[in-house]
């Protein structure tokens, strides 16, 4: 029998597998992160975390806050880096399983929900690199379970811990404001109207809005540059053709294909099931976002977060709808909905783990899904060959020479290995890189990086080519199969200001 809404708590002594399954994660994240090297986007977080704001181009603070920690706790070893990251996605593995118990489910029906979110694609990635996509998945999955506590427990207080979580979500990737649309939708088209009359949810919104505000300031005083950089990555994203497929990637992309039964099933029981009506703004959290990002031409990814509360509600659905058949029929059904999540879990370890060598067949498979491992290759080899080219140049031109990133992973790289190298920082005019400056006095010689010989063409300075850099395991990636060449330019004149440009580059 269901125990009262009210005492639909998630107890340590009920779930024991759930937190056994959590901790198995975290661990074989632990064991499996320290492959390949860091991701280029990991570089410019790990530089922004030595440069604490209250925001960047790109993103909210949060993120670099908590490399800084980690920097603090584990230096720059990789599998440190990645500690928040693969204990984030744990944490959305409980929180799931906490989600199916608010909507009545048994320990079955939990278990079902943390291992259906464990063995997400998305979130099997996400736990591999240090990237706020991990933590703004975790928001996510805490926003829905929080909603359902304050259905369910029928205290206003817990808009508080709402508020806070939106307050935490904006702090670390703006998309969360789409959730906060369907908690909103929600509220205006369900019972939690009543909630509109209660001081709690406006101090929710206050608490969440303080929260929010130093990075509101800061981009109130950077000319809220984010748009602009929004719009040019977004721009850029409909250019290359990375959003035609939301609507494919929201069936296989962030939900494995193997669970799409179940997620399904989740928001139809959401939708239109016996408790459909309490229940319904779950519907709302999910639908609202998906209709705003397709509107909005999103990429597909966008939506991950989303599917943990649909996989849990799918499990309860069909623990219920399981229970209500004969014997034999029940059995069968459950077998499949196993063997569903062991097939889900193969294939997500081999698109999401960085398992495979370079080559194999794994990476060869992963590599098909995506581009994120790739792009971890090959950054120690390239900045030992930028030191070459610099301890090459006369010891008095060293003295006054720069090493110009354009874009962000060269520069970080360039900060993470150079220094062992004898390399002074990078500097580059790409994002929050541009607010650091090429230096007082300015550079008189500069090594140039990402750039090729069209661009050159019109540079103000006299610049020689030294050549294309390949990385020793030949993978193909942005840095390595762009046409980017080094150059070294020099009578640069001597306008820094008009080359530094009056805003930042996007990328």
């Amino acid at each position: 029998m269901n125990s009262p809404l009210s005492d639909r708590v998630f107890r340590i002594r009920d779930n024991t597998p759930v937190l056994i399954l959590a901790a198995g994660l975290f661990a074989v994240h632990l064991l499996c992160n320290w492959r390949y090297g860091f991701h280029r986007d990991e570089l410019q977080v790990l530089d922004d975390a030595r440069h604490l704001a209250w925001g960047y181009v790109a993103y909210p603070p949060l993120t670099p806050f908590l490399a800084r920690i980690e920097l603090l706790l584990f230096g720059t070893s990789l599998t440190g880096f990645r500690f928040f990251s693969a204990l984030a996605q744990s944490a959305a593995v409980i929180f799931a399983a906490a989600i199916a118990g608010e909507l009545g489910g048994n320990r079955r029906a939990r278990i079902i929900a943390a291992i259906a979110t464990a063995v997400m694609p998305f979130s099997m990635l996400a736990g591999s690199e240090f990237m706020y996509v991990s933590f703004d998945f975790l928001w996510w999955v805490l926003l829905a379970w929080l909603v359902l506590r304050l259905i369910n427990s029928s205290n206003p207080r817990w808009w508080l811990a709402i508020g806070a979580v939106i307050g935490l979500g904006m702090l670390t990737r703006y998309t969360i404001g789409f959730a906060v649309a369907g908690l909103v939708a929600g509220v205006l088209a369900t019972s939690l109207r009543a909630q509109l009359r209660s001081p709690w949810l406006w101090a929710g919104v206050a608490l969440s809005l303080l929260l929010f505000l130093p990075n509101f300031l800061w981009q109130l005083h950077h000319d809220f540059v984010y748009l602009d950089f929004v719009h040019h990555i977004h721009e850029r994203d409909i250019r290359w053709g990375r959003t035609n497929g939301y609507f494919p990637d929201q069936l296989y992309g962030n939900a494995s294909l193997f669970t799409l039964p179940l997620w399904i099933a989740g928001l139809w029981f959401v939708t239109f099931g016996r408790d459909g009506a309490r229940y319904r703004i779950v519907a709302l959290l999910y639908l609202v976002p998906l209709v705003l990002f397709a509107v909005a031409r999103g990429r597909g990814y966008y939506l991950a977060p989303a599917y943990p509360m649909l996989l849990a509600s799918g499990a309860v659905a069909c623990g219920r709808w399981f229970a209500a058949m004969r014997s034999l029929p029940s059995r069968t059904m459950y077998a499949t909905q196993w063997l569903l999540l062991v097939l889900a879990g193969v294939t997500s370890a081999a698109i999401g783990l960085p398992l495979a060598p370079v080559d194999s067949i794994g990476w060869r498979i992963s590599r098909a899904a995506h581009d994120n491992f790739a792009e971890q290759i090959g950054w120690q080899e390239f900045v030992q060959h930028v030191a070459k080219i610099y301890h090459s140049l006369p010891a008095g031109e060293r003295a006054r020479t720069a090493i110009l990133a354009n874009n962000y992973g060269e520069a970080g790289a360039i900060d993470l290995y150079g220094p062992a190298l004898g390399l002074p920082q990078a500097i580059s005019r790409t994002n929050s890189y541009w607010y650091r400056g090429y230096g007082d006095p300015p550079p008189l010689t500069v090594i140039e990086l990402g750039s090729t010989a069209e661009g050159e063409k019109d540079s103000v300075a006299k610049c020689t080519s030294y050549g294309r850099f390949r990385n020793s395991e030949d993978v193909d990636n942005e840095e390595s199969a762009s046409g980017y060449e080094i150059f070294v330019c020099r009578d640069i004149p001597p306008k820094w200001n008009e080359i530094w440009g009056a805003k930042p580059r996007f990328g």
